[in-house]
């Protein structure tokens, strides 16, 4: 079995908005900005082996308020900037109730199965809760960049930068490695 590193999108793979307490995906391509900090660190962890899936909540989709295309814009070059595995998205609203919404586990399951990951080894990268909490409900372990999301319920590490996370993400994985010996 693989083992994956789920992304958060907004605010990890490309630079979120915030407007007052909200953090707000890009609408159009021309919102759309990659996250250059995060470029080198996460090749850092495809070349070591890891699967990369980017995971996102898009209820914009479902309400209209951005365009498919634009949408599958944006994710060509998440994919072709951070040679990326794979992307989930759920298009649904909150309101919904959607199984694959995150803090559902919906997703990461579609992607278990897509992909043949073995979850309880993989990582979620994210800054905000609602990823940390699907990581617990699945047995993963959450990394979260400090940010204004992060929430006060479960998250396993807070570290300050994506650098920082692949450096964790590291140091346990060696950790596990050096258990199987």
């Amino acid at each position: 079995m693989k083992t994956a590193i789920f992304l958060e999108r907004d605010g990890i793979l490309n630079l979120a908005r915030s407007e007052g307490d909200l953090q707000l995906a890009p609408l159009t391509i021309a919102q759309f900005s990659i996250n250059e900090q995060a470029v080198a660190p996460l090749r850092l962890l495809k070349s070591a082996g890891f699967l990369l899936i980017a995971t996102t909540n898009q209820p914009g989709v479902s309400e209209g308020i951005i365009s498919r295309w634009d949408l599958d814009r944006m994710h060509q070059i998440l994919q072709r900037t951070f040679a990326l595995d794979d992307i989930l998205v759920c298009p649904h609203a909150e309101d919904d109730f959607c199984p694959c919404r995150k803090p559902s586990d919906g997703l990461f399951s579609e992607a278990a199965f897509k992909h043949h990951i073995d979850l309880e080894r993989s990582f979620v990268i994210s800054d905000k809760w609602q990823d940390a909490e699907a990581a617990r409900v699945f047995g993963a372990t959450s990394l979260l960049v400090e940010s204004p999301w992060i929430g006060d319920g479960h998250h396993d590490f807070v570290l300050p930068d994506i650098a920082a996370v692949v450096k964790k993400i590291t140091q346990l994985n060696r950790s596990e490695l050096a258990n199987f010996a």
